[in-house]
């Protein structure tokens, strides 16, 4: 792919137009030197229009059917697919996923906006008895209106797709503000949307910083919002929710564990782990950050794990050989450093990697080792604090019943992964373990479109993300008592 320089458009009542605020560069993490592409942020004023012209669109958009609304989503899905090899690289170039990773995010967004584009074919309401002769109760949907859309910059396509497609289909309009590091991408879901025949005004894009989302978030023509970002932003956004008596959904923070139980098929949980751990340089929500193993094969799973990671390929993530890439900034970068060097403070051990990238990176890139640290207790900060790096903290356990209660320590309950071949204890874990989602015998990051995502205790707010339980966000119920009178003849 030629490495030009992309010139990106905030997208404003169906027009392509230059941001009036200052300009922006999107750098690659893997070499900062390489200029991805260039634009200008939106101003308060476009972005005022922005919601102006979201409002304008609300009625004739949703007064179209379910399938001619799904049948846009279905067009841009195809152009996804079309473009998914040349967009996928440029994922790589601008987030620092691998290669095979930026495509296969490109054709989950599509795979995403095809599920959604199916919605007309699904049942669309509910009828109820009544308790009065000659009387039906019909309960329908109806879409909530302007939806404000703040997006995170470690998905940056896919996440996008799946807050938007919804609100899309159920009749919604969007007004959408992407992470500012990762703005091509946000341009070009954009793209597939408009080439789909999306019409002016339903989807608008504004790129900008912390000033623009602030202004979506309190912007009272804003009827709802959907964010997925930090913990602390995201309780900042549904108090100002709250305060205005508007909706939020809010995808937070994770510290997902792993847990092995003496009886698990060690070579499963090794590669199952590494996946969940190091893939996307363990920028997910849903990534393995903790490991809780039991003492009768910690020795043979660690020293398994500790080579596997060593040997991991960590480099440029255009080169097809590279299986990890850079974290995303250079504060993301040092942050990391800094947790696993105070964790090293507090008493843990290094069992490979560390704070310094591996041997013969370039020093310009935001890379690092994958790293895992054997911990004392569950004491140190690292075991509860959200590093966002390709650092896995880990702690021998004596029994199951502690495995489950480590495990399940802190404020987050996202996910978790268990590795056992017993079906009575994964039974347990159903029961015991806190989170929004739980993998059995496979890692503990992944999202499926049509299943419910999202987090318990404090890592999620309000209803869950993707497949029927989008809808709870998306719409609100309207119930219909239906009765006709005496016929006429």
């Amino acid at each position: 792919m030629t490495e030009t320089v992309e010139s990106l458009y905030n997208l404003i009542d169906g027009q392509w137009v230059d941001g009036e605020d200052a300009p922006f560069t999107s750098d690659s993490p893997g070499d900062p030197n390489v200029v991805v592409a260039v634009g200008r942020r939106a101003s308060i004023r476009q972005l005022d229009a922005a919601v102006t012209a979201a409002g304008r669109s609300l009625a004739e958009w949703s007064r179209l059917s379910t399938h001619e609304r799904g049948g846009v989503l279905v067009q841009a899905a195809g152009v996804l697919e079309r473009n998914a090899e040349e967009w996928g690289a440029e994922l790589a170039r601008e987030e620092g996923k691998t290669l095979a990773e930026g495509i296969g995010e490109v054709r989950r967004a599509a795979q995403i906006l095809r599920y959604y584009g199916a919605d007309g074919d699904r049942e669309a309401g509910e009828v109820y008895s009544s308790p009065r002769k000659g009387e039906r109760i019909l309960v329908t949907r109806k879409p909530i209106g302007t939806i404000g859309v703040i997006t995170p910059f470690n998905f940056p396509i896919a996440i996008p797709a799946w807050k938007i497609a919804p609100a899309l289909v159920y009749g919604n309009t969007v007004v959408w503000k992407p992470a500012g590091t990762v703005p091509l991408l946000a341009f070009r879901l954009a793209q597939a949307l408009t080439e789909a025949g999306l019409p002016a005004g339903v989807v608008n894009l504004t790129f900008g910083d912390r000033e623009i989302g602030d202004a979506i978030v309190h912007h009272t023509g804003i009827d709802a919002i959907t964010f997925t970002g930090s913990t602390g932003v995201g309780r900042g956004i549904a108090a100002a929710g709250a305060a205005r008596g508007v909706l939020v959904q809010a995808e937070m923070g994770g510290k997902n564990a792993a847990i092995v139980l003496g009886d698990a098929d060690l070579d499963l949980a090794v590669q199952q782990i590494l996946l969940g751990a190091f893939r996307s340089s363990g920028q997910k929500c849903t990534a393995t950050s903790r490991l809780v193993v039991t003492e009768a094969v910690a020795d043979e799973l660690l020293a398994a794990l500790s080579t596997a990671a060593a040997d991991l390929v960590v480099g440029d993530p255009l080169d097809p050989s590279t299986e990890m890439g850079p974290v995303i900034t250079a504060p993301a970068r040092d942050t990391i450093r800094a947790g696993i060097l105070r964790a090293v403070e507090q008493g843990a051990t290094v069992l490979t990697g560390g704070d310094q990238p591996p041997v013969g990176i370039p020093e310009d890139g935001y890379f690092l080792s994958p790293t895992i640290l054997e911990l004392p207790s569950t004491d140190l900060d690292v075991w509860r604090d959200e590093l966002f790096g390709p650092v896995l903290a880990v702690v021998r356990v004596p029994s199951v019943s502690e495995a489950f209660r480590v495990a399940g320590d802190g404020e987050y309950g996202l996910s978790a992964a268990l590795f056992t071949q017993d079906l009575t204890r994964a039974l347990e874990a159903v029961d015991d373990l806190d989170v929004g989602i739980l993998h059995v015998n496979s890692e503990s990051a992944g999202a499926d479109p049509h299943v419910p995502f999202g987090g318990a205790k404090k890592s999620g707010y309000g209803p869950k993300e993707q497949g029927r339980s989008a809808r709870e966000f998306f719409t609100h119920t309207t119930t219909v008592y239906l009765r006709g009178g005496a016929p006429r003849i």
